[in-house]
């Protein structure tokens, strides 16, 4: 049969019900739509409270009847401890704060929403929460007396000049607030931080990993690098120069030739040689014309010889992370001699660890050995570390629990 539910808030529940259900069954199937846990929920059918043992079919509930669903005395001193103070504070941040624990698919909104506000709660500080709960409070009032003021600017005299110029700038970021909105719900993945592409090769026979970029002209190894890799004694110094990028560096020369070996194959490659710590060895367009490569991101790898030999991309786990905290890479780019023209490229998000201790979590999680791999493999799906690191301690380094709390699960 088809009952209807009315709330304490006046919201309206249609549920299909065995009419030999329990009434305590039919708190659990309330519990789940309204998210009101069954010892805080009080039944009321014809204005009498109907107990957990009883039987729909005995208190006599027929098809389409209305039971009244309200708080219990118990739910209702819970609420006053959850309500907020004027200033936008909890007026009892401890019970909040466990309160907003104990409800997954709330954790995981509030990560996706608001990730500074996700560690507050996941930490031990109530100080920070609060003041965190102030500054959102603030803000919204900073909102609503916002859009107050464009209301009175609609109804303002339509001759005002800057009026008129208050209410196209309204408009204006209305329809950029608009687009950020649909391109969050369509296009979610526009958000998550870039792995650049690096691949395992050998220089001269020295491993490294090499940073793919077909925007950069040349192929650019740093002095520190062509040094490990025996190239030094090979410069030519007659195509000495400057790189104008992001910032100056000094071209020190080229090396004209050497070996480089990509999967079992060796390739010649010749490099400008940069006195630039920000970068090891970058696989520039010069040599992937040259060497006919494919970057096949469908496949995730590098072919290279018209597809002779094929390399993974590195995933970001095994990207050394000095590689992913550089503030930039620079791309440049040479022609025969020292006049120079470079590209730019920016910088991989920073990768910060820390957060707070959550109170969700059990011991130290961070110390153990696969902990950093579960970060790694979470910071794949486009996640920043540091919540990354909240999730996993508020699931007591459960990845698939932290993955579906990341997604709003």
């Amino acid at each position: 049969m088809r009952i209807t539910v009315m709330t304490a808030d006046e919201q309206i529940l249609n549920l299909d019900v065995d009419p030999h259900e329990s009434v305590e069954n039919l708190k659990a199937l309330l519990e789940v739509e309204t998210n009101l846990p069954i010892q805080q929920q009080q039944l009321l059918y014809h204005g009498r409270e109907i107990q957990n043992f009883e039987k729909l079919s005995a208190l006599g509930v027929k098809d389409h009847d209305l039971i009244m669903m309200v708080p219990s005395s118990g739910s209702r001193e819970s609420t006053n401890d959850l309500s907020f103070n004027l200033d936008g504070s909890a007026v009892n941040p401890g019970v909040f704060q466990q309160h907003i624990r104990r409800d997954s698919n709330v954790i995981g909104q509030i990560f996706q929403a608001d990730p500074e506000l996700a560690q507050a709660i996941l930490g031990d500080d109530l100080n920070k929460l609060q003041d965190i709960l102030r500054a959102r409070h603030q803000q919204r009032s900073e909102l609503r007396r916002k859009e107050l003021e464009e209301l009175a600017l609609l109804e303002a005299d339509p001759f005002d000049v800057e009026a008129q110029k208050k209410i196209e700038a309204a408009i204006q970021q209305k329809g950029i607030d608009e687009n950020w909105a649909a391109a969050l719900e369509h296009n979610p993945e526009g958000f998550a931080r870039v792995v650049m592409l690096y691949v395992d090769m050998e220089v001269n026979g020295v491993p490294l990993q090499a940073f793919v970029d077909s925007g950069a002209q040349s192929t650019i190894i740093s002095k520190s690098c062509a040094e490990r890799c025996g190239l030094l004694r090979l410069l030519d110094q007659r195509y000495k120069g400057i790189a104008h990028g992001v910032g100056q560096s000094e071209i020190l020369g080229r090396i004209h030739v050497a070996p480089i070996k990509i999967g079992n194959i060796f390739f010649p490659c010749s490099f400008v040689v940069l006195d630039s710590p920000n970068m090891e060895f970058l696989f520039g367009l010069d040599m992937l014309r040259k060497h006919q490569c494919v970057i096949d991101l469908k496949e995730n790898v590098l072919r290279v010889g018209g597809g002779e030999v094929s390399v993974p991309f590195l995933q970001e786990k095994d990207i050394p992370y000095n590689f992913l905290d550089e503030e930039r890479h620079s791309k440049h780019a040479s022609s025969s001699g020292p006049a120079i023209t470079t590209g730019t490229t920016e910088k991989n998000a920073n990768v910060q660890s820390g957060g707070q201790p959550s109170g969700g979590a059990h011991g130290d999680i961070t110390k153990r050995p696969d902990f950093e791999a579960k970060v790694a493999r979470l910071v794949e799906l486009g996640f920043a570390r540091e919540i990354v690191v909240e999730a996993l301690k508020f699931c007591d380094g459960n990845a698939e629990q932290a993955a579906g709390i990341l997604f709003g699960g």
